[in-house]
């Protein structure tokens, strides 16, 4: 009894920012996070500038290495940005009851 062709598992990618997330779950983030008309004048591409959606932005990408690479790119740039307007969590210990 065979069983059916499954991917083998990549290296585990412990720095890798982009591991685990979807192509998908990229769009939707930039998308929400931007708006469409401006992700459309960030990277010029009729699937964000002419009647949007993940959909047809979701076909598009998959078939075109360059803009999916472009959308990597501004994705990564987008948590940068995002994590830099976070105010700084400071893990330090409670102070300590003088008494």
């Amino acid at each position: 009894m065979t069983q059916p062709d499954t991917p083998a598992a990549g290296p585990p990618q412990p720095g890798n920012p982009l591991h685990g997330v979807t192509l998908e779950a990229m769009v939707t983030a930039l998308a929400a996070h931007y708006g469409w008309e401006e992700l459309g004048q960030r990277i010029d591409i009729r699937c964000f500038t002419s009647d949007p959606s993940v959909a047809s932005s979701l076909k598009f990408l998959r078939k075109t290495p360059w803009a999916r690479d472009k959308v990597e790119s501004l994705y990564l740039f987008m948590l940068r940005e995002v994590r830099r307007a976070s105010p700084p969590v400071h893990n330090f210990p409670p102070p300590k009851n003088k008494g």
